[in-house]
């Protein structure tokens, strides 16, 4: 499959009129796009626009409520939890995690958990706000049931991604991870190449390995069993538990803590929503002694990690946060990469544009 590079700028404007002509004012869909192209900036097309298509649907058919207004249900000096009545993901998450900074830099730590509301893109994207600001931000979401618990066939967990991010010089940390093997987004970009996914991704309605991504993804949308494997695979030996464990420490964190649904239960709402539920933590790590030292002590301690013997045939070790940072510099310059099928998904975006079009992006 070919792929197209596409100038940055006017993909961005583009994706804007899409959020403008669902009925997005001008700001939050410049907001949502933001979020939305970060993940093509920093290399992950799983997230990136290929998921225009997916907003457009949810949107379309009402999943997405655009009227919706976020509202604080439940709330502490240091902790909050956000109903987003069905809103846009982006929308209600850049304001949790907004809160949970303003929390922490008056308390030294804030804790927002946020319920019914939908996908909001990356997880790194809000961490990230957090390290701007000299904090460190970690944040999850629960997903719709994709991933089998280790031994079993049935979906009962998300991809459920946890990602921190931490202040440090000269780049900044930011992991940001699934608790799955891979994403959904990964076998939707196979699917659109025409590939196989690599053995071990995941599993039939039998529990069986399967390289097939079109069937895997027709089983957990059709909910008849399969799924996507927890990081280690699919047994013990290679530490598909710790993968498992994560996954359900983030259905703590985002669907128990915020009063909302657990992975099982997405996309199975009585309302038309999606039930998808977050977490965000803003810690002001001053809290633990002198930030400076301490951003100082992280800093060195990475460059050791950089400055380790490398394995034999290898150049370089990254910590994570550089390959993206790097990657944001190449792709603003020589454009984003998209693939056929997801250029043809925008061009028939295009079309319902009307009074909000603008130039397709052009190619680089």
């Amino acid at each position: 499959m070919a792929y197209h590079y596409l100038d940055y700028e006017q993909l961005h404007a583009f994706c804007c009129a899409a959020f403008r002509s669902y009925g997005f004012d001008g700001q939050t869909s410049s907001e949502i796009t933001d979020i939305l192209l970060a993940a093509d900036l920093n290399g992950t097309e799983s997230h990136g626009v290929q998921r225009m298509v997916r907003y457009d649907y949810e949107i379309s058919c009402g999943m997405v409520d655009l009227k919706a207004k976020p509202e604080i249900v439940h709330e502490t000096p240091i902790s909050a939890v956000i109903d987003a009545h069905n809103g846009m993901g982006q929308v209600v998450s850049r304001m949790a995690m907004q809160l949970a900074i303003d929390k922490a830099k008056k308390t030294g730590c804030g804790m927002v958990t946020v319920r019914r509301s939908n996908h909001y893109g990356i997880a790194g994207y809000y961490t990230e706000m957090a390290a701007k600001e000299d904090l460190m931000g970690i944040c999850m979401t629960n997903t719709e049931a994709i991933m089998v618990p280790t031994y079993g066939r049935q979906p009962m967990i998300g991809t459920n991604p946890i990602a921190l991010a931490m202040p440090a010089d000269p780049v900044p940390f930011s992991f940001d991870c699934a608790t799955t093997v891979v994403p959904r987004g990964k076998f939707e970009v196979f699917t659109k190449r025409g590939d196989p996914v690599p053995l071990g991704w995941g599993v039939d309605e039998n529990g069986c390995d399967s390289t097939d991504a079109p069937r895997v993804l027709a089983n957990i949308i059709s909910k008849i069993g399969g799924g996507i494997l927890p990081l280690g695979g699919s047994n013990e030996l290679m530490g598909s538990h710790k993968g498992y464990g994560l996954g359900v420490i983030c259905e703590l964190f985002c669907g128990i803590l915020a009063g909302g649904m657990t992975a099982e239960r997405i996309y199975k709402t009585e309302d038309g929503g999606s039930g998808i539920c977050h977490s965000f933590i803003a810690v002001d790590y001053g809290i633990f002694g002198d930030k400076a030292q301490i951003r100082k002590s992280f800093s060195d301690y990475l460059q050791k990690l950089r400055d380790s013997d490398k394995a034999q045939g290898c150049e370089r070790i990254y910590t994570h946060g550089e390959k993206e940072t790097d990657m944001r510099i190449l792709r603003r310059e020589k454009g984003v990469p998209v693939n056929d099928k997801t250029l043809s998904e925008l061009r028939e975006i295009e079309k319902k544009l009307g009074e909000y079009a603008v130039p397709f992006p052009a190619e680089i």
